[in-house]
């Protein structure tokens, strides 16, 4: 058995085209400027892609990356990350996963997986340590996810695999990995493209940190300061993410009804606590995870993944269905059929909008769970009115109308959080560099959940904004789990001890002054003893910059500019029907501020003197 301390420092690159493998180096000089995972990812796809191809080209590349510290025993740290030309975008989109092949994939001897090309026929990839083969998939072709794992299941494998929606390249399809699934962005069409079934990856190399005894002493630490946080230690790991739906309809930014109102008298029903008291749910987390905010719990005699939260309140409140056990099905159809749920429930309720306002025909309806399957079967085969439904939100718009209610940015649709009442997320929503993301900068946290800064009001938001979007491309580039930033940010005394009256002055007038006091050094310290790479919190917070604004200037060479950085105009003029103060979200100041803050020129362009500074060298 081999012993690899902290990274193998090679990927593999799979040219489907050519039936051609071959291995490249990852140097340190690479992991310096951009550590790992989504960092490296996106570098290989500015050195590698043609910015102008169509993302269901053959010439498009998926670039997989395992975190740094997967394999380590690092707390929350069973991640990987993929990077590609999204088919619904048509910019770039990332994903992270907690399915097993990223493990497997890094016990084979590899930190990357890198996919080209398009194989004449179904094909599946097959890693057994230094051993690569393109093996023949047609008899896996037109089965769903589950089936096609239990078909390619061996001891201690990896699999990745897509489902007919993938195969169909629905442009929302996603990829699963042992029921984790990179999900937004269409990353599965793009497979489904290249005829790549599933990639299966085994290995017996074992990771260890490069400086086990540092590493051991930061590893204890960082799980003491996750057990302090409430959120993550006690709520999540009780009842869920769906905690987030009491939280959210308490603060008036949970999507009801198409994001027409923010909360619901019968939330409560498809709540966490509710969830846990009544069917005494039971963990089902990721590797090495320390939260296990992933439940299980039985209906109809099957066990069956607990919904996450954008899942539950998306199929549930914002299309008026308050059943648990209707929400569940739906995500297992979802999961085995291999469609994102997140756009499938938002394309969805655009649709039920829509057919009220007799902009196109169909048989679904708010409140109502009839037709709801049976459209997600037609969506994932691309037959009858799912061959349109396919092709998401703003697509649909753009044929029958609606624009205004059809909630999407850049092409992706929005997750569960409500911007007029957190108008920090609005701006995070309108500039995220995949589209609408609550994971590029999750303000609303902070706006709504912890209450540290003010949610309607914009002094102060850019440099929130800011912050949160590099320090989730460093997240994203270690690959650890995204919920370990709220217990690792508000580490130091004086962040938790500070009365939260103060801290609103301090991130509303001083916010420079107040994120001096956030905690990155849990980060840098879990870098440096796994990879042996010094990385002081500031070097790895510029990394963190220099992968977000490089994802941005690759987008702004395939034409996103201002014009792209809005909402919809539900958000922009439209009062949610509850709120007595009549609030929508005051976007254009703040989208100045953060332009300037960011380094960006008036149309949101990195400047070269930005790219300069960041070590980017221009296009």
């Amino acid at each position: 058995m081999e012993i690899v301390e902290g990274m193998n420092n090679k990927g593999l690159i799979v040219d489907l085209t050519l039936s051609e493998v071959e291995e490249f180096a990852i140097e340190t000089s690479e992991r310096e400027l951009y550590l790992g995972g989504k960092g490296l990812g996106i570098k290989f796809l500015y050195d590698n892609l043609d910015l102008s191809v169509d993302p269901l080209a053959p010439e498009n590349i998926v670039a997989f990356y395992a975190g740094v510290m997967l394999g380590t025993g690092a707390p929350n740290s069973g991640r990987f990350a993929a990077m590609t030309k999204s088919p619904l975008t048509k910019i770039l989109t990332s994903s992270s996963s907690g399915g097993p092949f990223g493990l497997a994939l890094k016990r084979a001897g590899y930190d990357a997986l890198i996919i080209k090309g398009k194989a004449k026929k179904p094909v599946y990839i097959k890693i057994k340590n230094d051993d690569v083969q393109i093996l023949n998939a047609e008899e896996l072709w037109g089965k769903d996810t589950v089936e096609t794992e239990e078909g390619l299941k061996a001891a201690n494998t990896g699999i990745m695999t897509i489902g007919p929606a993938g195969e169909n390249k629905v442009l929302y399809a996603n990829v699963a990995s042992g029921g984790r699934f990179f999900g937004r962005g269409g990353i599965g069409a793009v497979l489904g493209s290249k005829n790549l079934k599933a990639v299966v990856a085994s290995g017996d190399k074992r990771i260890r940190p490069k400086n086990k005894e540092k590493f051991d002493k930061v590893k204890k630490k960082a799980q003491k300061t996750i057990e302090k946080d409430e959120l993550s230690s006690t709520f999540y790991r009780t009842y869920g993410t769906n905690t987030n739906i009491n939280l959210s309809n308490k603060f008036g930014i949970l999507p009801v009804r198409n994001f027409k109102k923010g909360s619901s008298d019968r939330a409560k029903e498809i709540s966490g606590e509710y969830i846990f008291e009544k069917y005494q749910t039971k963990k089902r987390s990721c590797r090495s995870c320390t939260i296990q905010c992933g439940h299980k719990f039985v209906i109809n005699e099957k066990t069956v993944s607990v919904p996450e939260y954008e899942t539950n309140a998306l199929f549930g409140s914002n299309l008026e269905i308050y059943d648990i056990e209707f929400i569940a099905e739906v995500n297992e159809l979802c999961g085995e059929l291999g469609v994102d749920t997140i756009s499938t429930a938002v394309t969805i309720a655009y649709v039920m909008e829509a057919t009220e306002k007799k902009l196109m025909e169909s048989e679904v309806k708010f409140g109502s769970k009839e037709g709801i399957k049976e459209l997600i079967r037609l969506i994932a085969n691309r037959e009858g009115v799912g061959a349109d439904i396919a092709n998401g939100t703003r697509w649909l718009s753009e044929k029958y109308g609606g624009k205004e209610y059809a909630m999407q940015v850049k092409g992706l649709e929005l997750p569960a959080y409500d911007p007029r009442g957190s108008w920090g997320q609005g701006l995070s929503y309108s500039v995220a560099n995949r589209g609408g993301c609550h994971l590029s900068a999750g303000i609303f946290v902070g706006e709504k959940y912890i209450g540290q800064l003010n949610a309607e009001e914009t002094k102060g938001k850019a440099e929130f904004v800011i912050f949160l979007e590099d320090i989730t491309s460093v997240v994203n580039s270690l690959q650890i789990c995204a919920f370990s930033s709220f217990s690792f940010l508000v580490e130091p005394f004086i962040v938790r001890h500070t009365p939260k009256i103060i801290m609103r002055v301090l991130t509303k007038y001083i916010p420079k002054v107040a994120l001096l006091f956030m905690g990155t050094s849990l980060y840098s310290e879990l870098y440096e003893s796994t990879t042996g790479i010094k990385m002081k919190p500031k070097k790895l917070l510029k990394a963190g910059e220099r992968m977000h604004v490089l994802e941005r200037y690759m987008n702004t060479i395939m034409g996103v500019g201002r014009k792209d950085d809005k909402l919809p105009n539900r958000f922009m003029k439209e009062v949610r029907e509850d709120d007595p103060k009549k609030y929508t979200v005051p976007l254009s100041k703040m989208i100045d501020k953060y332009y300037q803050k960011r380094g960006y020129d008036k149309n949101g362009v990195p400047t070269i003197k930005k790219l300069e500074e960041l070590e980017i060298k221009p296009y």
